[in-house]
């Protein structure tokens, strides 16, 4: 198979934390090609989806006392090539966020590829439909309770109300502007204003959770099913669980609510295109669902010693060409 990788810049990513890199591995390794492009590297040309291009061939991250090692120079990229989307077999929308406007427009450029030829993980109009603080709140029944405002007096009453709680910017990622809320907070008012940029944006309010303090876990799910997880556990004076504010990771198993959590996503994620996705959750309380680029597949792998990145593959594999088949490059 072809397999096309809309990401950010290569030479930006971390071979022994991103999931890109592990997935692009992982196509290498069963036989795919693999290519990348950028989402400023799209066009629509007579109605199609096209893209920008570059071939890479990957030296893989090696498993080195307990942690992920890169070589040096850990791929090589061909010639660029305009060509267009629907001459690959599958194509990964893993631009980080924030999903602004040149975010936005990029999947509007993706629906232009013919999804009967081609698989788009994810689709481009589950992306727009779910941004990834407000799509748990339709799941009333285990998400933490949770409002969305830029009103002052009404965050004020919720927190009030609650005694402590968490606020999380709508369109934030890897825990950037979340703010731990209590009411005699002196700086309760400047944090509010700051977040909502003086009340013109809202911010999610949800109740704090003290389970937090044993860890925020990461489910990673592939087409509504549960293939992994990992535990993040603050480290420090620091409140927030994330990776990349320095939180540390544990193995870990799921809870039976953790499955039932799963099994409620499910039927949604597949009606949305939501195909791989890694959701939050606190104290068996859905927290989030990331849809954007989701990560966690390499601290899985590491801690349980499997190969996540094959699952996935392996999965576009028989969704374009059936179980037991798959479609060879070149």
């Amino acid at each position: 198979m072809k397999l096309a990788f809309i990401i950010d810049p290569i030479q930006r990513l971390d071979p022994t934390h991103d999931t890109s890199v592990a997935l692009m591995e992982s196509a290498q390794a069963l036989g795919h090609e693999v290519w990348v492009t950028q989402a400023n590297r799209l066009s629509v040309v007579d109605g199609k989806a096209w893209a920008i291009l570059e071939q890479v061939k990957l030296t893989p991250v090696q498993l080195i006392e307990g942690g992920w090692v890169k070589a040096p120079s850990w791929y090589e990229r061909g010639e660029r090539v305009l060509q267009p989307l629907e001459d690959m077999d599958a194509v990964f929308m893993r631009t980080d966020p924030p999903v602004n406007v040149a975010y936005l427009y990029a999947t509007y450029i993706l629906d232009y590829i013919d999804e009967t030829r081609t698989l788009v993980i994810n689709s481009p109009r589950g992306l727009r439909a779910a941004n990834e603080k407000m799509y748990a709140m339709q799941f009333t029944k285990v998400v933490p309770e949770t409002i969305v405002s830029c009103d002052k007096s009404v965050i004020r009453q919720f927190v009030d109300h609650k005694g402590a709680a968490v606020l999380k910017p709508l369109g934030g990622k890897a825990g950037e502007g979340i703010v731990f809320l209590q009411p005699k907070d002196p700086n309760f008012n400047s944090l509010i204003e700051i977040s909502t940029q003086q009340g013109q944006i809202p911010v999610m309010v949800q109740t704090y959770l003290p389970a937090a303090k044993e860890g925020d876990k990461r489910i990673i799910l592939l087409n509504g099913k549960p293939i992994g997880a990992v535990n993040r556990l603050p480290s420090g004076s620091e409140f927030r669980n994330n990776m990349a504010v320095g939180g540390k990771v544990a193995r870990t198993e799921l809870t039976q609510q953790e499955h039932i959590i799963c099994a409620k996503l499910a039927t949604k994620l597949r009606e949305d295109g939501l195909y791989f996705v890694g959701i939050d959750v606190i104290g068996g309380f859905l927290t989030e669902v990331n849809v954007t680029s989701p990560t966690g597949i390499r601290e899985i792998d590491r801690l349980d010693s499997t190969r996540l990145g094959h699952k996935v593959i392996e999965w576009v594999e028989e969704t374009k060409y059936g179980k037991g088949k798959k479609k060879k490059s070149g």
